[in-house]
């Protein structure tokens, strides 16, 4: 059973329109058939919202996307269904997939947390704060100011605790990461690596790893080469060291993985789509225990949502 916490299909089956499809076998990184054949039991959904968007346009986009996620990817597939908690996901019968909503973002909500209850009454369950600018939450991991929290990001974390939604700090930059991490009940990086084995702003340095594994959360390693090795092209392997670096930190309870597929243009070799998460899945048989497999591949994103 996998377990994936990322990935941006809901931003090509919005964009692309008629041109895609979740029902084919090799449209998008991530289609049904291949989240069948290869074993996955939940998928998170990002609603990722392109930069070009204005004021004004944010909110209604972010709708538009719950439209598709419910009209292409639940309504013709009877076995994928909406999930918002672990009970939900404990209850889904064998054949089921379970599929979770997420919000990559707060530009959506602009400083309006009406809008957050909106999209949390419409099934979002984890919140990234930022992309990788600066917004009024926070300011991302490649915004030159490099600030922390707002006062209305305070209040959006605070929101998130109060609602039990995972608040996801990838794409933070560091001082918005420590600002968040003091106050979140309920912490993720849906898809981050680490920055010891590529010093990509966009990883998480050891003390923050250590952080996120303090406070219960759990780290979703990303297939993004990029992220994975500072040459830019990566391979399993190199998943797995980023991995290894993970687990020797304590976080063996505390990494899992979030893809990041139909967000990437280079993928990694032998991992091109979610139907190859069978290499990865060979791979980590290779060189861990059946029950630590169990652990990467599903339990420990599980395990970190809240009851």
């Amino acid at each position: 059973m996998i377990f994936d916490g990322h990935c941006d299909v809901l931003l090509k089956l919005h964009h692309y329109k008629e041109d895609v499809s979740f029902q084919s076998q090799s449209d998008l990184h991530i289609t049904y058939p291949q989240l069948r054949q290869a074993g996955s039991k939940v998928q998170l959904f990002a609603i990722y919202l392109p930069s070009y968007l204005k004021p004004g346009q944010r909110f209604q986009t972010a709708l538009e996307m719950v439209e598709v996620f419910h009209k292409k990817i639940l309504e013709p597939n009877p076995k994928m269904k909406m999930v918002h908690s672990k009970k939900d996901i404990a209850d889904l019968k064998e054949d089921e997939i379970g599929a979770m909503l997420t919000l990559e973002g707060c530009e959506a909500i602009e400083e309006d947390l009406v809008k957050l209850h909106t999209l949390y009454q419409l099934g979002v369950r984890a919140v990234g704060l930022t992309w990788n600018w600066a917004n009024a939450v926070a300011d991302g991991a490649l915004e030159p100011r490099a600030a922390g929290l707002t006062k209305f990001g305070r209040e959006t974390v605070e929101f998130l605790n109060d609602h039990k939604i995972l608040t996801d700090v990838s794409h933070l930059c560091e001082r918005s990461f420590w600002d968040t991490i003091e106050i979140t009940k309920y912490p993720i990086a849906s898809h981050s690596n680490t920055f010891r084995h590529c010093g990509h702003p966009r990883n998480l340095k050891d003390d923050q790893i250590k952080a996120l594994i303090k406070k219960d959360g759990v780290m979703g390693l990303t297939f993004v080469p990029p992220f994975l090795n500072q040459g830019g092209e990566a391979d399993v392997s190199d998943i797995l060291r980023h991995l290894d670096h993970v687990c020797s930190l304590g976080g063996e309870n505390h990494v899992g993985f979030g893809s990041d597929f139909d967000g990437i243009s280079q993928t990694v070799e032998g991992l091109s789509c979610y139907r190859e998460y069978d290499n990865l899945v060979g791979s980590l048989q290779k060189n861990y225990s059946e029950s630590q497999v169990k652990k990467f591949l599903f339990e420990n994103f599980y395990e970190t949502l809240p009851e």
